[in-house]
């Protein structure tokens, strides 16, 4: 039956396996070879010291001098060995001659060992394997004025130090097997996490994901952050990078961390589902969606989409300075139509002295408010675009006029920049003022000024004004309670004029309310740098 490669999570769990079987397996030889040393030293230890004690006995150095050594000191000497527990005692000459011995037959014959640093007046201290098979043995001097009169051996059979081996082993091994089973319940704690984490997937099916993962990554041409549930910055891709201007060690970082306005961050490290959300960021527009990822019915990351649509807002504004524009000649021309209505009636009533007067002074008069604002404005898409839009606030009942000390020479600023900005704020003004009761006053001031070094743009209106807590957040981010209108909605238009200001190294304030004046002041010098229509 075909079986298909492990999976990591198996791979990890057989190495985890051997090693824990490896290191268990020394540690318990380790123990053992510990346990059979101890034991050992604690034998020889033992037969050495009861070899001492009775070499230094008065009977010893008595029966070692008495005539016959033998029976003087076999009676003792069996019972100095049932009382110590050893399997023999032997009293020896200093030449080695057996006086004792468990076998009565062996006394008188020579001790089978080694005895010559015994006989120096030191210690021997052996495993041999003698007439009473293996066994652990001392061998001692009788010392009488320093000078050895007799040897002492004592021994224990080796059977006898395996059987105390064998009583130690399990207090030695025990502690062994303990951690062996301890550490087989890691490995399968570790094989479980793992195989959760990869999936249960092979290494081929993951590298096989990696490189799919990476190919759409750093293919794909919308911006992609994905956060983990700590706000965490995990995955981001080229395109994210280019749009937020994020730092090369962005991966790791908090979303908070990373130098982006505050709702864009609080947004990408956020649990709550979000679709095309404006974001004005880095001098560019971007449509924000992010949705929160789940595993198990667990929140994992926030997974945020970037979409740019700068250009695209930029050719939205000008086909509405346009649209603005067609308007002002629409209602120019229905303006024109009922004139040219009246000087007809007047004419067929016989009174063409009054319909002259009629049409000159109309037309003078709007001869002098266009010349008004060109004089003003000498660059003539600005002053187009007032023109146009005091039209647009005629129609909608409110009056926008320009300051009579009005000044701004062609030339100083980027056409396209200064259109963006004017045009906004005044769209801004006129929304304001539009939504004052009747009888209020609905007027909107354009006024600017020039030095050799600033311009300063300045918007003016008689609505209710922006209370300090909704400034910043009207800059930051397009909110308001208009319908949509355009790809990215309604209520980005304060947000394209900060970045068009922002752009071009200025600075914007707003005055408290009654009444909003918007004040703009850009520097002449960074301004001209920016070339013309943009």
């Amino acid at each position: 039956m075909f079986r298909g490669p492990r999976s990591v999570a198996s791979h990890v769990l057989i190495v985890l396996g051997a090693v824990v079987a490896l290191v268990v397996a020394v540690a318990l030889v380790t123990a053992y070879v510990q346990a059979t040393r101890l034991v050992e030293d604690a034998a020889a230890t033992r037969v050495t010291d009861i070899a001492r004690a009775i070499a230094s006995t008065d009977d010893v150095r008595e029966g070692l001098a008495s005539p016959d050594p033998a029976s003087e000191l076999r009676d003792f000497i069996e019972r100095e060995r049932q009382a110590t527990q050893t399997d023999f005692i032997v009293v020896m000459s200093p030449d080695g001659i057996r006086y004792t011995h468990p076998n009565p037959d062996l006394i008188g014959q020579h001790f089978l060992g080694t005895i010559a640093d015994a006989q120096a007046g030191g210690t021997v201290i052996e495993q041999y394997t003698g007439t009473l098979g293996p066994s652990t043995r001392a061998v001692v001097p009788v010392l009488v004025d320093n000078e050895v009169k007799g040897l002492v051996s004592v021994g224990i059979h080796q059977s006898r130090v395996g059987e105390q081996l064998t009583r130690t082993l399990p207090q030695a091994l025990l502690p062994g097997l303990a951690a062996a089973g301890v550490a087989t319940l890691g490995a399968a704690v570790v094989g479980q996490r793992v195989r959760r984490q990869t999936l249960g997937l092979n290494a081929t099916e993951l590298r096989r994901l990696h490189d799919h993962h990476e190919a759409v990554l750093h293919a794909v041409r919308e911006g992609l952050v994905i956060t983990d549930e700590k706000g965490r910055v995990q995955v981001v891709n080229d395109e994210a990078r280019r749009l937020l201007d994020l730092p090369p060690d962005a991966v790791g970082r908090e979303a908070s961390d990373l130098g982006l306005a505050p709702d864009l961050a609080a947004l990408l490290a956020g649990r709550e589902q979000h679709v095309d959300v404006p974001h004005a960021s880095g001098g560019r527009v971007l449509l924000v969606s992010s949705d929160v990822v789940q595993r198990q019915g667990r929140a994992v990351a926030t997974l945020t989409t970037l979409r740019d649509r700068t250009e695209l807002e930029a050719l939205t504004g000008r086909l509405n300075t346009t649209q603005s524009l067609a308007d002002a000649l629409h209602a120019q021309a229905h303006e024109a139509a009922n004139r040219l209505h009246t000087v007809v009636t007047l004419i067929e009533l016989g009174r063409p002295d009054d319909a002259v007067a009629f049409a000159t002074d109309e037309l003078r008069a709007s001869q002098r408010h266009g010349e008004a604002i060109a004089a003003a404005l000498e660059d003539p898409a600005v002053a187009a675009l007032v023109i146009g839009k005091s039209s647009q606030a005629a129609e909608r009942g409110a009056t926008l006029d320009v300051d009579p000390d009005a000044h701004l020479p062609a030339g100083l600023l980027p056409s396209g920049a200064v259109v963006t900005i004017l045009g906004n704020l005044i769209d801004n003004a006129l929304d304001a003022v539009a939504g004052q009761p009747g009888g209020s006053e609905k007027a909107v001031l354009v006024d600017a000024q020039a030095s050799d070094s600033v311009v300063t743009l300045t918007v003016a209106d008689t609505g209710p004004g922006l209370p300090a807590p909704d400034r910043e957040r009207a800059f930051e981010r397009g909110t308001t309670s208009k319908p949509a209108s355009g790809p990215a909605g309604r209520g980005i238009g304060l947000a394209l004029v900060r970045q068009a200001v922002d752009l071009l190294g200025g600075r914007i304030e707003v005055s408290e309310p009654p009444g909003a004046t918007f004040t703009v002041t850009l520097p002449v010098a960074v301004a001209s740098e920016g070339g013309g229509d943009g």
